[in-house]
């Protein structure tokens, strides 16, 4: 099933309808676009960037620099066995960068003669990282089971939270997420300048490494040409679609009409760059894996100057994260998790340790002061049974190495689900109208008890306290929740499984009533198991992760918006734009160039239903444009290409 939260906000992938399977897709440009929008400082340091770049090329710096070795992390966030790639398979992709990056690759001499001079060995070596940043040994990957089927590139798999896995110390090390992705992507980078949270590179497992991946991008290229992005390369053709007047700010790589596909004949000619044409071997080109075969000196110029002075990656010179740890001694279990969990049992993991040999488990009922231990455990999994319905435990591990231990992980815990015999003493509330009064800041508990069955709940919020969060939890199932204002919808939120559902509404309006309503997914239902809902209220407004620490921008969660169409496509002088609403809402429109500045920006109030209205376009050069109609935090996005007017 399709699952998403409203209250987050979300990028359409772009372009799923009209490339094909087999086509590269990378969405590093999409993102990037994404980040600038949802914080306009990042423009200012994505400016500095570029002119420390310049000054770092015109100083001559490129040429007087040391090899750098960057640790590496990868994050394997799994839902099926095949996603769960193996070590060996990892260990190929670290293998591929490190000849890609050193143009050491075999095909190396298919590049053309034409461009033999300024293909470069680009001095950047990687490493799988053999210390944590809490200092234990490490074997480089965290491996991560999750409920998510599929992600996209909205960088829900690099947060636990969200069934993802958290990211590593960006300042030490780039992380690598390998999932699975939607929609015909096959990757994409956080360019130097954005959030550290959401900092590194992010592949499908389909197209990682060489062993077992799909063809035709089965050589590893779709990391290299990732990494490129996150060294702060552009797409070759500058994202400027058939205009010929992007640029990705290197001048040995000739100015072409747009991407390349599968695998050109040499010479390839666009925007008069005759006779040698495209650079379309080149790395951050769209061609097939067995097409690509080099970077060119000036790339090398732009990712070598983030390691020079005042670089956006030269903390990465002093990270230690390639170097083992002294003293041989063993390293601490991370990464620990609860999943299966039932009224009376639950599977644990965590992350394997650089040299163990077994395991330790302890856990515990969070009231009790004694462990229970299981020893000698030679997975990193154990299936606990026999608990009680409805308590908390807590659970640590301890690493093993040939008979010397290490320090025993941070206890994590989880609960397992409700008793048999719960009672819901809201019912009947299977109706707005029929919704049960409860009181903010008390916990309640009730039952879904058949696959028709809805309960409403209703409360009001004061002035002084008019910031709102819902939390729905100690699920025995797939249950979702939705938050009504009166009779509008305001959020919705809609995880995978028993993951706990959360919404959150700042600067709600006094007046009204709210109304949160708890559902089973398909029909799903309990009779015996209770869920837990706690409506909370603050004069605070609530952060994405559910306090109030720190200033918050607080904004008017929109009414749900599925999308929107917009024709023709390409367009000349008008483009008409239709936006579906499930209620009255205020939206805005702009239009972005491929430099991601606003060349068209309105603000529409429409109503509910299908609303159709036109932009003039009359004023734009032709080009590359991004379409985006955003309707509070939400936001869908749109590709558009303004053709040639007669």
């Amino acid at each position: 099933m399709f699952r998403h939260l409203l209250l987050l906000p979300a990028l359409l992938l772009l372009l799923a309808g009209s490339l094909s399977a087999q086509q590269r897709m990378c969405a590093a440009n999409e993102v990037l676009l994404r980040q600038l929008q949802e914080n306009p400082e990042m423009q200012q340091l994505r400016d500095a960037i570029e002119q420390q770049t310049a000054q770092f090329i015109q100083s001559g710096g490129a040429k007087d620099r040391v090899v750098v070795t960057i640790p590496v992390v990868v994050h394997v966030v799994w839902n099926t066995t095949a996603e769960n790639l193996s070590d060996a398979k990892i260990q190929s992709q670290i293998d591929v960068l490190n000849a890609d990056f050193r143009r050491l690759n075999a095909d190396a001499s298919n590049t053309p003669a034409a461009f033999q001079g300024v293909a470069a060995d680009c001095e950047i070596n990687f490493c799988l990282a053999q210390r944590d940043p809490s200092g234990n040994a490490t074997t480089g990957i965290v491996r991560v089971q999750t409920s998510v089927t599929a992600f996209s590139s909205n960088d829900n798999m690099k947060f636990t939270s969200s069934g993802g896995s958290n990211a590593w110390p960006a300042g030490s090390y780039l992380n690598l997420w390998v999932c699975d992705l939607s929609g015909g992507l096959l990757g994409y980078a956080q360019f130097p300048g954005g959030p550290a949270s959401t900092d590194g590179v992010v592949c499908d497992y389909a197209y990682f490494g060489t062993i077992g991946a799909t063809a035709p991008f089965n050589l590893g290229r779709t990391a290299t040409h990732e990494v490129g992005h996150w060294l702060n390369c552009y797409h070759i053709w500058g994202d400027d679609g058939t205009s010929c007047s992007g640029t990705d700010n290197v001048s040995d790589t000739p100015n072409q009409a747009d991407e390349n596909y599968g695998c050109p004949t040499f010479p390839t000619v666009s925007c008069t760059n005759g006779p040698n044409g495209d650079q379309f071997m080149n790395y951050m080109d769209y061609t097939d894996d067995g097409c690509m075969n080099m970077f060119s000196a000036g790339q090398k110029s732009r990712m070598q100057a983030l390691f020079g002075g005042g670089g956006s990656r030269v903390s990465l010179l002093s990270s230690l994260g390639c170097t083992p740890p002294t003293g041989g001694g063993c390293g601490t279990p991370g990464s620990l998790a609860a999943g299966s969990i039932t009224q009376t049992g639950a599977t644990l993991s965590w992350g394997s340790v650089s040299g163990a040999t077994a395991y330790n488990l302890q856990w515990k009922l969070s009231s009790a002061s004694t462990w229970t231990t299981v020893s000698n455990l030679t997975s990193t999994s154990y299936n606990l049974t026999g608990l009680t319905a409805g308590a908390t435990y807590n659970y640590q591990v301890q690493a093993n190495c040939n008979g010397t231990t290490g320090s025993y992980s941070a206890a994590s815990s989880f609960t397992t689900t409700g008793g048999a015999g719960c009672s819901d003493p809201y019912e009947a509330n299977n109706s707005r109208n029929a919704a049960k009064s409860i009181t903010p800041g008390t916990a309640i508990t009730a039952l879904i008890g058949t696959t028709t069955d809805n309960d409403y709940f209703k409360f009001n919020v004061t002035s002084a306290a008019r910031n709102i969060k819902v939390n729905l939890t100690n699920l025995p199932f797939d249950y979702d929740l939705i938050l009504y204002r009166n009779s509008s919808q305001v959020g919705i939120s809609q995880n995978s499984g028993t993951t706990p559902e959360q919404i959150i509404y700042n600067n709600a309006t006094t007046s009204p009533t709210y109304y949160p309503r708890v559902y089973g997914y398909n029909g799903a239902f309990s009779t015996t198991q209770c869920y837990n809902l706690l409506v909370s209220v603050s004069s605070s407004a609530w952060r994405t992760d559910g306090s109030t620490d720190g200033d918050v921008e607080t904004f008017e969660i929109p009414v749900e918006m599925d999308g929107f169409a917009m024709w023709p496509n390409p367009a000349t002088d008008h483009l008409t734009v239709e936006v579906p609403l499930e209620a009255d809402s205020e939206v805005q429109v702009t239009v972005f160039d491929a430099a991601g500045k606003a060349a068209i920006q309105q603000n529409r109030l429409l109503v509910k239903g299908d609303n159709q209205f036109s932009l003039d376009l009359s004023q734009l050069a032709n080009g590359l444009y991004f379409v985006q109609v955003r309707n509070g935090d939400v936001s869908k996005v749109r590709k558009l290409v303004v053709g040639q007017r007669k």
